[in-house]
């Protein structure tokens, strides 16, 4: 099996969806070996944030000395995004041949009448064998969907379980209320461990609150006053968290201020326990590095483009609040929803700041037709363009702008990840200016 079978392999089961239970992904652990009982972890559930969080508890860790794994989801532009150890991918030879591994193990349980695993529990074996080999210090785990029945959840400890911005999302499997979401979420708490939240809603807070009780946690969640926002632009921000002053990132927008704050709290309550030896300097330092593709993701200059994957309403809301921080004539929104989500919604938050709008669509089955998205869209705008394929909707927004104008393509991480290949590959030579950051 090569990296191209591997990988074809891999996705091909995608047809048995998401299994909400841990039945199967336990066996197939166990045919294995189980070898995520020989790894230390701090696992990061929520709704929004996730990655950002996950990326800088990992640089954090990583600036300090440790070898640090991380596991994340979905890709961008590259399959082996997901899995990497002090930021670099895994190898393609080397998710080839923990495939092969794999999938003698998922030929097993089927010859037992197990389920074949799907994509995700199969990833994320591979994620658990390749860190073991590779003897990491720390895995930073991000949960794939909800928490409780996620395929990460079959870890029986860990360091901390944090939890980013719960919303409303993926309402048909996790529930119809923030408090079902949030028991859904609360669930990769472990016993005697330590919880850590973002600011939450009441109903969100006292789920949490409640559930980290019952597994004896102690229950910390970041508090507003903690945080003091010196400067915030189009560059990034600088900020104060509790004791530690002038830290930088170079995310953009006051919501990736709040995720490095949940990060920070996490690595100094994990110091203050002696689970880690990190210095303040570690923690401005690793701040500093992190990046994240497709989250407010500024590929060029004149006019300004950026990706960003805001995909459910409350990230739509984020990327407004984070495109006033920028300077431009004109919005022109490139967007593609899939069908399951709250589209309307979505688009009630990030119409009102566009002045062009070219509706497009990701190239799988949950997307939501570019057609249809487009009717829906001129209820509202009288400038609207229809590109069904990706590749003509970013040459359309190109056409359009004016190097005073800001192109942002956004609404789906299936949609940002092909548009930021495109753009590097064709496009990005002619519009590199001062804030180009990748």
């Amino acid at each position: 099996m090569n990296y191209i079978e591997a990988v074809d392999y891999i996705v091909s089961n995608d047809k048995f969806g998401t299994r909400l239970e841990l039945e199967g992904m336990e066996k197939l652990l166990t045919t294995l070996g189980s070898p995520q009982d020989k790894l230390k972890y701090i696992h990061i559930g929520g709704t929004n944030g996730k990655g950002s969080t996950t990326s800088y508890i990992s640089d954090i860790l990583i600036d300090a000395g440790y070898k640090v794994g991380m596991f994340t989801s979905p890709y961008i532009e590259r399959f082996n995004e997901r899995i990497k150890i002090n930021k670099l991918d895994i190898a393609d030879e080397v998710l080839a041949r923990l495939a092969r591994t794999v999938k003698i193990a998922c030929d097993e349980m089927v010859l037992q009448g197990y389920n074949q695993p799907s994509t995700f529990e199969i990833i994320t074996a591979i994620g658990f064998i390749y860190f073991v080999e590779e003897d990491v210090d720390i895995v930073a785990l991000e949960v794939g969907l909800g928490g409780r029945y996620d395929a990460t959840n079959v870890i029986k400890e860990n360091l901390a379980s944090v939890i980013t911005t719960i919303n409303f999302d993926h309402i048909d499997v996790l529930g119809n209320t923030l408090s079902e979401i949030a028991y859904q979420k609360a669930g990769i708490f472990k016993n005697d461990s330590v919880n850590i939240s973002y600011m939450q809603k009441d109903e969100v807070r006292e789920v949490l609150k409640s559930e980290s009780e019952l597994k004896n946690c102690s229950f910390n969640i970041i508090d507003e006053n903690d945080i003091y926002i010196k400067n915030s632009n189009d560059l990034g921000s600088t900020f104060d968290y509790k004791n530690i002053k002038d830290i930088s990132i170079k995310m953009i927008g006051k919501y990736q201020v709040y995720n490095a704050s949940l990060a920070i709290e996490t690595i100094m309550i994990l110091r203050e326990r002696g689970k880690v030896k990190v210095t303040d300097e570690n923690i401005i330092n690793g701040i500093a590095r992190t990046k994240w593709i497709g989250r407010m993701d500024v590929l060029g200059d004149k006019p300004t483009f950026i990706i960003d994957g805001a995909h459910n309403v409350e990230s739509a809301k984020a990327l407004k609040d984070s495109l006033s921080l920028f300077n431009y004539d004109r919005l022109i929104l490139g967007i593609g929803i899939l069908k399951d989500k709250d589209y309307r919604e979505i688009l009630n938050n990030i119409l009102d700041i566009a002045d062009i709008v070219i509706a497009t669509e990701a190239k799988i089955p949950r997307k939501l037709d570019a057609k249809e998205l487009y009717n829906v869209i001129k209820e509202s705008k009288e400038e609207v363009y229809l590109e069904e394929d990706i590749d003509k909707a970013v040459e359309k927004a190109l056409e359009i702008a004016t190097e005073n104008d800001l192109i942002i393509f956004s609404g789906s991480l299936y949609i940002i990840g092909g548009v930021r290949i495109l753009y590097n590959n064709k496009y990005k030579n002619n519009h590199a200016g001062k804030i180009c950051i990748n």
